[in-house]
């Protein structure tokens, strides 16, 4: 019987500019304590400075908190239009805030943009219990995923960022889950937002929101994603700008003020956008070989990408580079479409660059016995 075609792997070798990424030795003067400067698309590390101290984030924590909320909407957990009703604890809470009363309702929608854009501690507490069913156990999901996107300097004790022993990130963490952020588009418009109101209490007031992170009006193609000050965090930023296909992200920690945050993002963005662009390698969806499938209804099936594939790259370094195919060795069928079949990697001389899985682009059933039949008798024709 015929073998899966296929099982040795397949090379192209070919010519492009492209560049080794990774924390280099550069001149960049950065002030604050800490720092990193990292590809959204490929999470390589540009730049960082003490980028793995344990550090109060501040509402830089709210990113995670974010996360779980846009993650709950796109999963059906929760609705934009849902009314939450605030609770006393969410209520209370001090700090930057909209203003939430006890007893009232507010949607998703609102408190999501109080986040966002006012770094609204109490619509974190509204939302954390809304989805958790309690902060405590909102703070669970929280580290679980912590673990789950490779946070492993990172212990969260609240949503918000509020002052409290044991609650500690690092900038590269931060630069983690905020890449994470930024890969779901429905929190751009609020990571956007300059200027906005919400009605908010029993008498119905509006409160003006501005956003806190002055990039979003100051720096061009800004995306996000979030600022943060207590007095032991000092003032903190992470903050993403995108410029054609080069998504970066910089996360700054404990710089001594809020100019001095955004003066040092803007250095790290600056440099980032001056000395790397992003290539497109592959698109998602593109056909990159054919495999025949012994015993298969449809022995030819096409295999394409599953998501787009981009490199990011030195300007002016010109190297060679390789694509390599590496499909699996046992395709058990049935196989459905979507179903990972395989590896494109891209190697520059031994180091891989990149890689992205490959997927069938149909349904691969099982043939019954009179299609087997008729594969043999055509065979023998």
């Amino acid at each position: 019987m015929k073998r899966l075609i296929g099982l040795i792997t397949s090379l192209a070798i070919f010519t492009a500019n492209i560049g080794i990424v990774f924390a280099e030795e550069v001149k960049v003067d950065i002030s604050s304590k800490s720092a990193i400067l990292m590809d959204v698309s490929s999470g390589k590390v540009i730049f960082e400075k003490n980028s793995n101290e344990k550090l109060p984030p501040a509402s830089v924590t709210k990113v995670m908190t974010m996360l779980l909320i846009v993650e709950a909407l796109e999963s059906g957990k929760i609705k934009i239009d849902d009314e939450v009703q605030i609770s006393e604890n969410a209520s209370s809470m001090g700090g930057s805030q909209i203003f939430l009363e006890p007893g009232e309702t507010q949607k998703v929608d609102d408190l999501l943009k109080g986040i966002a854009v006012a770094s609204a501690n109490d619509a974190c507490v509204a939302m954390a219990e809304y989805i958790g069913g309690s902060v405590e156990e909102f703070v669970v999901l929280m580290n679980n995923k912590a673990k789950e996107l490779g946070m492993v300097n990172t212990n969260f004790v609240n949503t918000n960022g509020l002052p409290v022993e044991n609650h500690y990130t690092t900038a590269y963490d931060i630069a983690l889950m905020s890449k994470e952020l930024l890969s779901h588009e429905i929190i751009s418009k609020y990571l956007t937002t300059w200027m906005d109101n919400v009605v908010v209490g029993k008498n119905k007031n509006t409160v003006g929101l501005a956003n806190t992170n002055k990039l979003v009006k100051h720096y061009n193609g800004t995306t996000g994603v979030k600022t943060g000050f207590t007095n032991e965090a000092k003032f903190c930023v992470s903050a993403s700008a995108k410029r054609d296909n080069t998504h970066l992200v910089c996360v700054i920690l404990g710089g001594e003020t809020s100019q001095e945050r955004f003066k040092d993002a803007t250095t790290l963005l600056n440099y980032g956008f001056a000395n790397y662009d992003t290539q497109k390698i592959i698109q998602k969806d593109t056909k990159v070989t054919t495999v025949q499938v012994d015993k298969a209804k449809e022995e030819i099936v096409d295999v394409v990408c599953k998501d787009d594939l981009d490199i990011l790259l030195k300007k002016g370094e010109d190297k060679e580079f390789t694509k390599k195919i590496e499909l699996s060795k046992d395709i058990k069928l049935p196989v459905k479409k979507g179903d990972t079949i395989g590896k494109l990697q891209v190697y520059q001389k031994d180091k891989l660059i990149g890689e992205i899985d490959l997927i069938s682009n149909k349904d691969i059933n099982r043939a019954n016995y009179f299609e087997m039949l008729e594969k043999v008798v055509y065979s023998l024709m």
